[in-house]
């Protein structure tokens, strides 16, 4: 019985620090259109502000590359969909869809990664999902349509709906890939290593896109406008790429490991709530009274689907990352 106790104990403060480096992931990912749209309104293209944002956090973490430099030859295929999904195809079909459909109905199609993550578990893994977090993920959603107004400005283009669609579908990508390995023990491949290569990989497929030679790049030298401060753009430039990069993708990714990827991409849904509010603090955009409401019912979505789930490893109906179907996904992306 104390053993028993000890593992559940243990297991509820692996949750209780997964949940935490979620928070802070969202936090970070969420701060990064406040720090980018001064830049955006100062002269830069959003695309190749983007390239900045990847090929700075590349540079970055270009150390921990050569420190884990055996991943080359034991997971490319890990590698490289990390690199193409969860760093370059989220961004670069977002940043597109925006340019063809509202903000807001990008934003609200893109998250819905959380429930095509379900999906994935219940039709790809053939896992049970259980009825209380597939409400949470509904609740998620609901909420985030209030927090960004879906309602208002629609106006619909096919390409750039399927745009944004493609995001969502590279944010899956991004919380399934996060999770590969999790229970593999020593054979796990480092996170901040997977990490390092996808930026990498996302860094060169951006240059292709982005042509960054063509960019403006007399704006960084200057200032940029936040809310009628004038802000050096090179510290704005600095936060995309330490914090709302490089710090979100290292706590996103282990908050994966910790928690699972359903979980956490419920959780990510806040990333919509916190960017509204420092939108709101920072840059004067205020808040309505449903985007109020709708940021509390996302909270209270991604509590309900957090509680529900079985702890990592757990015989329950799901939404947990463990389990011989999660290392049998694992085994097909290693031979992919």
């Amino acid at each position: 019985m104390p053993v028993r106790t000890s593992e559940s104990s243990q297991r509820n403060q692996g949750r209780g620090v997964g949940l935490g480096l979620a928070l802070v992931s969202a936090v970070a990912f969420g701060g990064s259109g406040v720090a980018a749209k001064p830049l955006i309104d100062a002269g830069l293209d959003p695309l190749h502000v983007v390239w900045l944002r990847v090929a700075g956090a590349a540079v970055v973490m270009l150390p921990l590359a050569v420190r884990h430099r055996g991943l080359l030859r034991t997971r490319p295929a890990l590698l490289a969909g990390f690199g193409l999904l969860a760093v370059a195809g989220v961004q670069a079909c977002y940043f597109a869809a925006i340019s063809r459909i509202p903000v807001g109905v990008a934003l609200l199609v893109e998250y819905l990664a959380p429930a095509l993550v379900l999906g994935w578990v219940r039709f790809v893994q053939r896992r049970p999902v259980t009825r209380a977090a597939a409400l949470g993920v509904v609740l998620a959603v609901g909420g985030l349509a209030c927090v960004v107004e879906v309602w208002s400005g629609l106006s619909f283009d096919l390409l750039g709906l399927l745009l944004a669609l493609g995001a969502a579908c590279c944010q899956v990508g991004y919380f399934v890939l996060s999770d590969q390995g999790g229970d593999a023990g020593d054979q796990a491949p480092d996170p901040l290593g997977v990490i390092a290569y996808g930026l990498l990989v996302g860094a060169i497929v951006l240059t292709l896109v982005a042509r960054p030679w063509g960019m403006d790049w007399s704006v960084l030298g200057g200032g940029a406008n936040m809310n009628g401060t004038t802000v050096a753009a090179g510290y704005l430039l600095v936060w995309i790429v330490l914090v709302a990069t490089v710090l979100a993708y290292v706590t996103g990714v282990l908050a994966v490991r910790r928690l699972s990827p359903q979980v956490a991409g419920v959780v990510a849904c806040l990333e919509a709530v916190i960017a509204t509010v420092l939108a709101w603090i920072l840059l004067g955009e205020h808040l309505s009274a449903p985007q109020l409401v709708g940021g509390a019912v996302v909270l209270f979505g991604a509590f309900i689907a957090q509680s529900s789930t079985p702890a990592k490893g757990s015989d329950g109906p799901v939404t947990s990352g463990g389990g011989d179907a999660e290392k049998e996904l694992s085994a097909r992306g290693s031979a992919a």
